[in-house]
């Protein structure tokens, strides 16, 4: 999100495209269709049962439902609706459980490497779909492209920004998020006193902050005031499908958990619902600020 106007999509789509959407929960699946209509291309929603939570905002569009365990019958759905472009947006909270896919040709093809996915992480298992989907002659695009002014922009965002103190505890849960991505764990951290004190797991970043928010009454933090929740992208990270993002839940959550403030990586995450998280972190007194990419971070 940049503190100028909107920028234009990067994606360069024929007359005719057909761009579909995998739609997990949150937002994004519901910003990238209204920019893919706003640009004439109305999307063909793919909704992911279970998953997704703004259903309402998706219903105006083209749309099919698809169970996690029929993901072998992605690309013949792909084909009936002439989908050439696709793009993975929202959060999906849980893995295919392979014991309950559906038999079909499409499954036999991709259910060595799934599994050989599911075992390295969520990561590995993108980086699969995304190369099995292109050798059939579907493009991935990421959500970045189709609505770049959701991209981070670098320095602070919000009307406060982080104090000499709050630096010392972005470096440090900077350092721990870059750990736990190498091993595709997660992507967030928190630190407080300068000293990472959660990380990312299977919960999610509202997870985490939840956490944080109970751990506000553990003896080593009883008294610690004021730190910060850090967001980045994992190393190697495949940057079409699950950039770190935040939006007016996590700022609400970071608030409830005593933080002062987000960090996140510029031009590699994502601020969903950006006008929305700006006004309520100013409200909250809260800081959101873009850290350079892959520089280290420092205070005055």
């Amino acid at each position: 999100m940049t503190k100028t106007e909107a920028s234009p999509s990067s994606l360069d789509l024929a007359p005719g495209a057909r761009v579909g959407i995998i739609a997990g929960g949150g937002s994004l699946p519901v910003e990238v269709a209204v920019s893919l209509a706003g640009q004439g291309y109305p999307p063909v929603i793919i909704q992911i049962e279970g998953e997704v939570d703004r259903k309402a905002d998706l219903d105006g569009y083209e749309h099919e439902s698809l169970a996690l365990e029929d993901i072998g019958s992605l690309a013949s759905l792909l084909r009936r609706r002439r989908i050439s472009h696709l793009v993975l947006a929202g959060e999906i909270r849980r893995r295919p459980r392979l014991i309950d896919m559906r038999p079909s040709l499409g499954l036999l093809a991709v259910v060595p490497t799934v599994i050989m996915a599911l075992a390295r992480g969520d990561d590995g298992l993108l980086k699969v779909l995304t190369r099995a989907l292109e050798a059939r002659g579907v493009k991935v695009v990421g959500a970045h492209e189709i609505v770049p002014e959701l991209v981070a922009a670098e320095g602070p965002l919000t009307r406060a920004a982080p104090r000499k103190s709050d630096w010392r505890d972005i470096e440090a849960a900077r350092a721990a998020a870059y750990a736990i991505g190498a091993l595709d764990i997660g992507q967030a951290a928190v630190a407080i006193g300068g000293r990472a004190i959660a990380l990312e797991g299977i919960e999610g970043t509202n997870g985490l902050l939840e956490r944080t928010r109970e751990l506000r009454g553990h003896g080593r933090l009883a008294g610690k005031a004021r730190g910060v929740l850090v967001k980045c992208a994992k190393p190697g990270q495949e940057l079409r499908a699950d950039l770190p993002s935040i939006g007016p839940q996590t700022v609400e959550a970071a608030h409830a958990a005593g933080l002062a403030g987000i960090a996140v990586e510029a031009g590699r995450s994502l601020v969903l619902e950006g006008p929305v998280v700006v006004a309520r972190a100013d409200a909250l007194g809260l800081f959101v600020i873009g850290l350079p990419t892959a520089e280290p971070v420092h205070g005055e």
